[in-house]
């Protein structure tokens, strides 16, 4: 039930030279503080892939001679090589849209008021319990199309739309399918209690009993979740509640994640940093004492710039988390109402600019960093010798384009285990 890597699908040979660098954060473990800053930079690199597995990474002179027959080789062209990114949180299997109150939020309505009236997660669930699972997998399986094109070779999928027995394992048997057939690596979450449903408002306590007791222990048995996630906000489910499904969820062998401290400081980073999550998500309103807690613990402190963009909240304070210690990581929050968009390049804009973290930090937050968050950081995140071949080469020489050709695509060439699935 750990969030490991699974057995790899993906068994190709490349060797990708003349890169002008290749550029990657190292090591098994998220990088904290300083350290986000600490890249590897080869000039004119090289990087070979053998069955799936990345065999050499260096300079192009230094090359091992041998036989490549049975690889395919891409000359880089002087262009940049990075590690292939990972989207650590998103909702990526839902049903219908929220376009009409995207526009009441550009009036004023606030993200909490609109779902208070039956709207947001509470629209999704009504529209994702209607769809059956051929629709929810030609929909997921055309996002994550878009996704790989972006550069994302490992993507988290969370349920959470259905909120009763039915759709929650129905959503993750579609991302199950979806990970069999599609190139992308799928960790699936199961988040039951991303909402209270109508069936069961007011009754709070009841509903996390309920998802505890009967379906908690079906998503584990299946294998359906490497991980489990919980909506810990006012107005949602509180941190005493969120402290005992979470620990129903530890005891059955899932790792941990939070939604936490978006809307209000509930202590919602202090929980995740005293149980142990392998994430707290969101983080907008997290406290010093919170970002204090996180800095001292393993958890992944995962911020969603998009959603903060999208909702016109202000950001989570990622300069101030890396300055105190704190491991971060970035990704989309791809999903119908707060932040719909799976948009790197989107992302390392809002970063960078309004966040105040270097390129640096952001390659770090997005490779190994997210993966961390999902628990695949010994397997993917990073470009060394035994980790899986997810690589991308990029359209200019240096990394630092990123950010700076802003909120546009750079991604020429997509790797995933050492295949090609995508070359312009």
């Amino acid at each position: 039930m750990s969030c490991k890597s699974k057995r790899a699908k993906h068994s190709g040979n490349i060797v990708i030279r003349n890169a002008a660098q290749v550029v990657t954060p190292t090591g098994k473990t998220a990088r904290k503080g300083a350290e986000m800053s600490a890249l590897a930079v080869i000039e004119d690199g090289a990087v070979v892939v053998t069955d799936g597995v990345i065999t050499y990474v260096g300079s192009t002179a230094e090359l091992p001679a041998g036989d490549y027959s049975a690889h395919t080789v891409i000359d880089a062209g002087g262009r940049a090589v990075v590690p292939g990114f990972v989207d650590s949180h998103t909702h990526l299997v839902f049903g219908g849209y929220r376009e009409e109150e995207f526009s009441w939020r550009m009036r004023g309505d606030s993200y909490m008021s609109i779902m208070e009236r039956g709207g947001g997660i509470h629209s999704t669930t009504r529209a994702t319990r209607a769809a059956s699972f051929d629709e929810l997998f030609a929909s997921a399986h055309e996002r994550l199309d878009r996704m790989l094109s972006l550069g994302i070779t490992t993507v988290e999928g969370k349920s959470g739309y259905g909120m009763d027995r039915k759709t929650e394992l129905r959503q993750l048997e579609v991302m199950r399918a979806l990970d069999a057939e599609h190139p992308m690596d799928i960790v699936p979450t199961y988040m039951g209690a991303h909402a209270t449903p109508a069936e069961w408002k007011g009754r709070e306590d009841e509903f996390i009993d309920w998802m505890i007791a009967e379906v908690m222990p079906e998503v584990a048995e299946r294998g359906l979740a490497e991980c489990c996630d919980i909506f810990c906000e006012r107005g949602v489910f509180t941190p005493e509640q969120s402290r005992r499904y979470l620990t129903a969820a530890l005891a059955l062998g899932f790792r941990a994640k939070i939604h936490a401290d978006e809307i209000v400081d509930t202590g919602g980073a202090l929980l995740a940093a005293e149980i142990g999550c392998l994430s707290a998500d969101h983080l907008l309103m997290a406290s010093d004492e919170g970002i204090a807690a996180l800095a001292a613990s393993s958890t992944v402190a995962t911020l969603l710039p998009c959603t903060a963009f999208s909702l016109r909240e202000h950001y989570a304070r990622a300069r101030e988390m890396i300055d105190a210690g704190c491991a971060v990581a970035l990704a989309t929050d791809l999903n119908p109402g707060s932040s719909f968009t799976s948009s790197i390049p989107l992302t390392f804009a809002l970063a960078c600019i309004y966040m105040k973290i270097s390129a640096e930090e952001a390659l770090t937050a997005l490779t190994l960093n997210g993966a961390a968050a999902v628990g695949r950081a010994e397997s993917i995140g990073s470009l060394e010798v035994g980790k899986r071949g997810d690589l991308l080469v990029l359209d200019f020489p240096s990394y630092k384009f990123l950010p700076y050709h802003v909120a546009m695509n750079i991604v020429r060439t997509v790797v995933k285990g050492g295949v090609v699935y995508n070359n312009q």
